[in-house]
């Protein structure tokens, strides 16, 4: 048995040799580099595991699973969120603003609105015993999160509900309205204009007596509405801070 080991392994030894000798010099010089290649890459490919071996065990959560950073995610998608772009002609823009239904598409709205103008001109005038102009600047649709940034503080926000229409509206009273009306009602100068006092709270009587002009406004607002779609507003709560 050892004779032919011995037998064996010598042909196997002269048919190496003999390939050796018959290689191409550029196909041995092409593999050998390729040897070295695969070297190099098995090498990268064992530190990889290591490394990633200690961060899976030490970005592990509950579960036993690892949790990927925003940054290896962003990598993964192929950007950063520096390319998010959120100006006015942006797609993501453009698709949050596309849920906005424009005034335009309510042409029965402006035609309320005329005629809340004119109610109110005259309940505000039997409100106030004093000759009061009401006109309407303009029909907009904003987000509500927009507007309620864009509301100058102080203010008074009356939240009141719509009850056929089972939702809610929003009605504000700036500083200088405010005070103009209480100046009118309670005797003040006429004429002058009213001092805005900073920083202090609203008292029970000023904002009741917002309250009052809101329920005389919310009362034309259901005349007007009426010939469209009946509906009872009925104020829910004033709050002086829209954040």
């Amino acid at each position: 048995m050892a004779g032919n080991d011995s037998v064996d392994q010598d042909a196997i030894a002269a048919q190496w040799e003999a390939s050796l000798d018959s290689e191409d010099p550029a196909q041995a010089a092409q593999a050998a580099a390729a040897n070295e290649l695969s070297g190099t890459m098995a090498l990268q490919w064992a530190a990889m595991v290591e490394d990633g071996g200690r961060d899976f065990d030490g970005g592990k959560n509950g579960g036993g699973e690892r949790v990927l950073s925003q940054e290896e995610i962003d990598n993964l998608l192929g950007f950063s969120a520096g390319d998010v772009n959120l100006d006015e002609h942006s797609g993501i823009r453009a698709i949050i603003d596309s849920a906005m239904v424009s005034y335009e598409r309510l042409p029965m709205l402006e035609i309320v609105f005329d005629r809340l103008v004119r109610l109110m001109t005259t309940s505000l005038r039997n409100f106030t015993s004093d000759n009061v102009e009401v006109s309407l600047d303009r029909i907009t649709s904003v987000r509500f999160g927009d507007y309620m940034n864009s509301i100058p503080l102080p203010a008074v926000l009356c939240v009141f509900k719509a009850e056929e229409w089972e939702n809610f509206g929003l009605a504000t009273v700036d500083s200088s309205l405010i005070y103009s009306m209480i100046d009118v009602l309670l005797g003040g100068r006429r004429g002058q204009t009213s001092l805005r006092i900073e920083g202090r709270p609203y008292t029970t009587i000023e904002t009741n007596l917002v309250k009052r002009l809101v329920e005389v406004v919310l009362t034309d607002a259901e005349q007007a509405f009426r010939p469209l779609s009946p509906v009872t507003f009925t104020i829910d709560r004033l709050e002086t801070n829209p954040r």
